[in-house]
């Protein structure tokens, strides 16, 4: 049963216990989502270095660059995600 007073402090406590909860249920989400998706980059790229079997396949070097550029890049991309909110309020 949940008791609410008007006393803000006791308000406030609820709020803070539920953001704490809601918080690590954020957290559960993110760590199961992120493992999985980082697993399937993963394949993916080992996917790709079947590739470099020169048996199967002919390749220049400028090619192989112009991919891992380009993958490098959108790594690069991506994690700046993490490090830098991208909704933030214009001020001057």
């Amino acid at each position: 049963m949940i008791s609410l007073y008007y006393s803000d402090s006791i308000y406030y406590i609820h709020i803070k216990n539920m953001t704490k909860q809601n918080q690590e249920i954020k957290r559960e989400r993110f760590k199961k989502l992120a493992t999985y998706r980082t697993n399937e980059v993963l394949k993916r790229i080992k996917v790709l270095g079947n590739c470099s079997n020169r048996s199967a396949y002919s390749y220049k070097e400028e090619e192989i660059n112009k991919i891992f550029s380009e993958i490098e890049r959108k790594v690069k991309e991506t994690k700046s995600k993490f490090h830098f909110p991208k909704n933030k309020e214009f001020k001057l």
